[in-house]
């Protein structure tokens, strides 16, 4: 291809890539031209055709058009919609290389971190790779001119919506549903201002729901589209809400009168988890239960120890070590989830957890609930990490740190801060929580150096 072509001209005309590795987004890497592609649907070792969509100072972007020469990882995608869909980007790489893929990209990060220093490797933690979506938000729109309604995922790469009759992913019973809820929205009034659903999920248990849908509408429902939603709901066995504005505008639809919450269970600890359709809480459960129990065996809490959970959000580990500790302190930074910590304490009968509200990212010396102590601290923040509560994590000067992470690189640099502060990276391993695509979980044991 010439290189005195247009950019659009070159964005027309495909161009064959020999692909190198993965990138951590789970693109293909190629040199064209000098220049970085990330292409993609390819894998390690293949050779494709592939269209550019982008072009940046220093690197390309591309999609895969055609495979010329095939990986041997390289699976028949599981959805039907995956061509499109932007839901998952790695369908097409069979299940246990996902795993391996993921796997190394966690270990490759805290190796660096951690310098010469050797750790335990644990085993993926993993689950099945459908059905495994608990959590969601569905993009809706109205399409005038085909008088049709499209419910589902943005396309790869673009702001449309996916036509979706179904999802790998999502619980069964929300996929299945998909048509049926593209049928409710085109027959209502408010068809072109209802621009989201959002999906929650709990467990399937005795007299208690199991599955919510969550309805944006920017203008007010007629009585016949309230009609209709509430026949919807109790026609599949959906909690049904509404949201005319921000969050805080939430309410129950149907069953009128009934609380608003969802439960799930944590067998293993004897637990149930009340909460509300937009509390935060993890996609998927398989994964979650095994990441509780193994954070548990990590940090060893002792019944005549104390323990500190940071970023404990409605006591997803905050309940489960109190079934093992003498106390543990849950500390969080929002006043909703507080409170829903000290709801599932009280539903469970756990007397021997405190929840408090806290800012972490202020130091040490205003948080008067470090001058206890504590023998073990968990913490699992968001994204950005917690390097900003690491001087707390570190003044409480814990005999173990477990550090639940959803990002890679963010727990490797604070793993360098906390080599720095006197700790050592002991076990570390990763956890696959979004089957089929390139976001990654890990979780690492700290214990004191020389211990």
């Amino acid at each position: 291809m010439s290189k005195h072509m247009s950019k659009k001209a070159r964005q027309r005309e495909p161009v064959e890539l020999s692909i190198d590795r993965l990138s951590h987004e789970g693109r293909g890497i190629a040199l064209h031209e000098g220049k970085i592609v990330f292409v993609e649907l390819a894998l390690p070792g293949e050779r494709v055709m592939a269209r550019f969509t982008g072009f940046k100072s220093n690197y390309a972007e591309a999609i895969t058009e055609t495979v010329l020469q095939a990986s041997p990882d390289r699976v028949e995608p599981p959805c039907p919609h995956y061509s499109a869909c932007g839901g998952c980007s790695l369908q097409h790489l069979e299940s246990s290389a996902q795993l391996a893929f993921k796997e190394r990209m966690v270990h490759e990060k805290l190796s660096h971190s951690a310098g010469l220093a050797t750790y335990e490797k644990l085993p993926v933690i993993s689950s099945s790779t459908s059905g495994y979506r608990r959590k969601a938000r569905l993009a809706v729109r109205h399409v005038g001119k085909k008088e049709r309604v499209l419910v589902g995922f943005r396309e790869r790469q673009s702001a449309f919506i996916a036509d979706m009759q179904s999802c790998t992913v999502l619980d069964p019973l929300v996929s299945d549903l998909l048509p049926a809820l593209a049928d409710l929205v085109l027959g209502m009034e408010c068809k072109a201002h209802l621009p989201q659903i959002e999906v929650a999920v709990g467990d399937a248990m005795e007299n208690r729901p199991s599955h919510a849908l969550v309805f944006r509408h920017l203008i007010p429902l007629t009585a016949s589209d309230s009609l209709g939603l509430e026949a919807f709901g109790q026609a599949h066995g959906m909690d049904i809400y509404l949201q005319p504005k921000g969050q805080d505008s939430v309410h129950k639809l149907y069953p009128a009168g009934t609380p608003d919450r969802l439960y799930y269970e944590q067998p293993e600890f004897n637990l149930v988890f009340a909460f509300h359709p937009l509390d935060f809480t993890q996609v998927n459960a398989v994964v979650n239960k095994a990441m509780v129990k193994k954070a548990l065996e990590l940090l060893e809490p002792q019944q005549d120890e104390t323990v500190l959970d940071l970023f404990c959000g409605l006591g997803n580990f905050t309940l489960p070590l109190a079934t093992r500790a003498a106390h543990v302190t849950g500390v969080e930074g929002v006043d909703a989830m507080v409170s829903r910590g000290q709801e599932n304490a009280a539903l469970n009968g756990i007397v021997n957890a405190t929840f408090l509200r806290a800012d972490l990212t202020r130091p040490p010396s205003e948080h008067a609930w470090l001058k206890q102590g504590f023998d073990k601290v968990l913490l699992d923040p968001p994204r950005s990490g917690a390097l900003e509560v690491l001087p707390a994590v570190i003044a409480a000067k814990p005999k173990r740190i477990v550090y639940v992470s959803c990002s890679p690189a963010t727990l490797a640099r604070d793993t360098e801060y906390l080599q720095e502060q006197g700790y050592v990276l002991k076990a570390a391993g990763a956890m696959d929580m979004f089957p089929h695509t390139s976001h990654v979980e890990a979780m690492a044991l700290f214990v004191p150096r020389g211990a």
